[in-house]
């Protein structure tokens, strides 16, 4: 009896094929699927060819040594669309709740009564779901293939195609895109800080939903019942994003930048307290997954160093962002948080040039994993950016209300931004009740005459309207504000007698 062959194996070939438009010989085949089918041989390959191009999915052009495969004409094919997961599949679906470094991938309890939404895929994120979907026993362990970042050449390599970069493009302009880096990221922070810092946070297994986020964040309220690494967990992922809009134009793709978030993301989070901004020295093992990142820290290192070199050189902003969210996970470059790193290393590029940034607010948490294990197990991007394009759409739309009725910003204000910062946290740091004086006294040390009196009401003005929701903007603690206000109230009563 002949062995039926899974359709999976033949979606496989056949899109890679329709990645080669112009045409594929069987030799680059060979070349191109031993990551995907590892046991295949020509001979096998052949039939499975033959099978392909008798079904209308694929068709041959040249004979001999020139004989290629190409991708049947639009309108010829008889692929099919593999269905959308049943509720047994989604029951028997995984998501993270232990850290990366043993990353364990376990039942949600919803689960087990009714399905969890789902973004629309595409037909090759499709093929990519249902084959991570499969259980551990029926995928074949792979390791670490260098080869899949070597190959990235920036500028040339596109994971994201020109359409839907120019889409992007168009559906992320902000009316600051000619300003200073940042300058958007610091007009919405306040919303950003919630947003981001609850929905990444989500991704990991977090359970505080986005009020109790907005307690925390701005009130310093802690959550009844909850786990104090969640509660960790979400000031961590505040205070990586106040680095990241406050110095959007000292920040990049480099070791300091990446090493040091991941330092604030980890923070008091890590077994070894040692291995926070550092690479990893030792092995990792991703549960619930047949990957197996590489484990020789030489190796590690230098593809950390290759992966932000190139992710600097890309030109694309968008192109970017989605590269540091496949490959940094991929390499796992830390012992721990390497996806939480990715994700706000993703809105790096579009902070600095005033982009809408990605807040992965409402991402589905089961569509996010299974197109990281896509990327883990078969070097497939294609699912996580369809999450990826759902996820910016989505942000998007919950900031254009903001965008849209912006009012343009002061380019005083931009001008000495740093300047009013400083003032407002001499103020607030010292303890000053009555600061006319010492905004004067600032004022006349470090702004040209010309502008001092417009500086001195914009300080005062920031000193006045000073309050929970936007000390971050000033880089102050909530403590500190409140040690502040509690000197002012004392003041303002002593005066009303």
């Amino acid at each position: 009896m002949s062995q039926v062959v899974p359709a999976e194996e033949y979606d496989l070939i056949a899109r890679v094929i329709t990645e080669h438009p112009e045409g594929i010989r069987i030799s680059a085949l060979e070349k191109l699927l031993p990551s995907h089918l590892p046991d295949i041989n020509r001979r096998t390959l052949q039939r499975r060819l033959q099978r392909l191009v008798e079904d209308g999915r694929i068709v041959t052009q040249g004979e001999s040594i020139a004989l290629v495969y190409k991708p049947a004409p639009a309108g010829n094919t008889a692929q099919l669309i593999a269905p959308e997961p049943s509720l047994a599949a989604v029951v028997e679906s995984y998501v993270p709740v232990a850290p990366e470094g043993g990353v364990m991938f376990a039942m949600l309890p919803a689960f087990k009564s009714f399905a969890e939404e789902y973004i629309p895929v595409s037909s090759e994120g499709r093929i990519i779901r249902d084959l991570v979907r499969q259980p551990l026993m029926q995928r074949k362990p792979v390791g670490f293939q260098r080869a899949f970042l070597e190959e990235y050449e920036p500028g040339v390599t596109f994971y994201l195609p020109a359409s839907l970069r120019a889409g992007f493009h168009e559906m992320g302009r902000t009316p600051l895109d000619q300003s200073p880096a940042g300058t958007y990221a610091r007009e919405i922070l306040n919303r950003l800080l919630i947003d981001l810092s609850w929905a990444s946070s989500r991704l990991e297994g977090n359970t505080y939903n986005r009020l109790d986020t907005q307690n925390l964040i701005e009130f310093g309220q802690v959550a009844a019942g909850k786990d104090i690494q969640e509660t960790q967990m979400i000031l961590n992922h505040k205070a990586a994003i106040e680095l990241l809009v406050d110095d959007a134009d000292q920040v990049g793709f480099n070791s300091f930048t990446f090493l040091n978030l991941h330092a604030i993301l980890s923070e008091n989070l890590l077994p070894d307290d040692n291995a926070s901004g550092r690479l990893r020295r030792r092995p990792v093992d991703i549960s619930g997954s047949v990957y197996h990142p590489p484990a020789m820290p030489q190796v590690v290192e230098d593809c950390f160093h290759l992966l932000l070199q190139k992710a600097e050189a890309i030109p694309d902003p968008f192109e970017q962002a989605f590269f540091v969210m496949v490959q940094l996970p991929y390499l796992q470059p830390f012992e721990d948080v390497n996806k939480r790193v990715s994700r706000l290393g993703a809105n790096l590029p579009l902070i600095r040039n005033n982009l809408c940034p990605l807040s992965f607010v409402d991402v589905p948490v089961q569509a996010y994993v299974d197109g990281t294990l896509g990327v883990y197990e078969f070097n497939q991007v294609d699912l996580l950016l369809d999450v990826f394009t759902w996820a910016y759409e989505r942000s998007c739309q919950r900031y254009l209300a903001i965008t849209q009725t912006m009012a343009a910003p002061d380019p005083l204000h931009i001008r000495y931004r740093e300047a009013l910062i400083q003032v407002v946290q001499m103020v607030v740091r010292d303890g000053m009740n009555v600061f006319l004086e010492d905004v004067r006294q600032f004022a006349n040390q470090n702004i040209p005459e010309n502008d001092r009196d417009v500086f001195n009401k914009m300080a005062l003005d920031a000193l006045r309207n000073l309050h929970e929701g936007n000390v971050a903007r000033y880089r102050l603690k909530l403590s500190e504000f409140q040690a502040w206000k509690l000197i002012r109230d004392r003041h303002d009563s002593i005066n009303k007698r």
